[in-house]
């Protein structure tokens, strides 16, 4: 077992971090951290609303037995040197500070934006690019590090980066055009006025998501070259939108195609790739890494989210675009708190055990 630490462990995603972690093959959580609010209560209490008494708890499961009783360290209290790996659930201006003095001596997989766009850092999803953490190692003889840091994508570029890795390695993509309707979750769990905002609503903007999204998914899609990362040659289109739902996001994409495909070739593609894909075997990894559904009223974030625990991508709606001469469009979900979160850092985490990078 690996020693693992959660640093942000009492907000959503540090949650999401205590319930993936419980009963794990390979990790063992023995220390959580969070703000000097927290610190030095035990788990159950920090996460109490001082004044109501009410958990702020925010899934659905119970919380873990396990957990309950651990103390809450401060940050700087953290030795990284004690662990194996270390998640993080940090803004990134905290990101930035924080992280790189755990890498000294630590692993880190981080969920923040603070060292994706570096260009000896590669932005994983296991399955898609795992050759990319190839570069992991470069960071470290460069920045003089025992450790890494290893950040999780946008969980917004998350599924379409799944969906489209099997559409690029088959018929090759020129553009692609994605319209997102966000979770509220991935906004954070702030009380009162973002409910206000979004009741009957759509929000039309969200700040900086548009420009990750494009940026990202160029990167993840990329070749390795000479050490470094050659971004892949398409063109990401986005436009990134809030919607009053609790939990997963959906997104429109269009994609044009190199190549001529039709929208059953595609399908086979998709579910040849999820049938063969790399980490099929990991402790975390899904069933299913993609599903598609004939039904046109599928995926739905109600219905669908929590396929194989969150895991799985949903795609439906799959069909022939007639404003490309090779064009497909599709709709697509995937749960931003789990595969896009978390649990997909977990996933990451055992990835990199299995090829022996932990």
């Amino acid at each position: 077992m690996l020693k693992v630490a959660v640093i942000g462990a009492t907000g959503a995603v540090g949650q999401e971090f205590v319930i993936a972690l419980n009963r794990h093959k390979w990790f063992e959580l023995t220390q959580v951290a969070a703000s000097e609010r927290s610190a030095g209560k035990k788990y159950i209490d920090a996460i109490r609303d001082p004044n109501s008494g009410i958990l702020r708890w925010h899934n659905r499961e119970e919380v873990p037995e396990y957990v309950k009783n651990m103390v809450v360290s401060k940050v700087d209290d953290i030795k990284p040197e004690n662990f194996d790996l270390i998640f993080t659930a940090l803004e990134s201006d905290d990101a930035k500070i924080v992280e790189p003095k755990f890498a000294k001596t630590t692993p880190v997989i981080s969920t923040a934006a603070a060292f994706r766009y570096e260009q000896d850092v590669p932005i994983l999803i296991p399955g898609i690019n795992d050759n990319h953490a190839e570069l992991l190692n470069l960071q470290r003889k460069n920045r003089g590090w025992k450790g890494f840091v290893a950040p999780l994508p946008n969980c917004t570029t998350t599924g379409m980066a799944i969906t489209l890795k099997p559409i690029l390695d088959r018929f090759g993509i020129e553009k692609v055009f994605m319209t997102s309707m966000q979770a509220l979750s991935g906004a954070g769990r702030s009380p009162g006025v973002i409910a206000l905002d979004i009741m009957d609503n759509v929000i039309p903007y969200i700040p900086k998501e548009e420009e990750k999204v494009q940026v990202e998914t160029k990167k993840i899609l990329g070749a390795m070259n000479n050490g470094s990362i050659a971004p892949a040659p398409l063109k990401v289109s986005c436009t990134c939108t809030r919607v009053p739902v609790l939990d997963g996001h959906t997104e429109s994409v269009f994609v044009e195609t190199e190549q001529t495909a039709d929208a059953e070739e595609v399908k086979k593609e998709m579910l040849k790739f999820s049938k063969n894909v790399s980490i099929k075997d990991l402790p975390t990894a899904p069933k299913d890494y993609i599903v598609v559904h004939d039904d046109p009223t599928r995926p739905q974030p109600r219905i669908d989210r929590e396929l194989n625990d969150g895991m799985t991508t949903v795609v439906g709606r799959l069909r022939k675009d007639t404003a490309f001469d090779n064009g497909i469009k599709y709709v697509l979900l995937s749960h931003n708190e789990k595969m896009g979160s978390a649990k997909g850092a977990v996933l990451l985490a055992e990835l990199l055990k299995d090829r022996n990078i932990l």
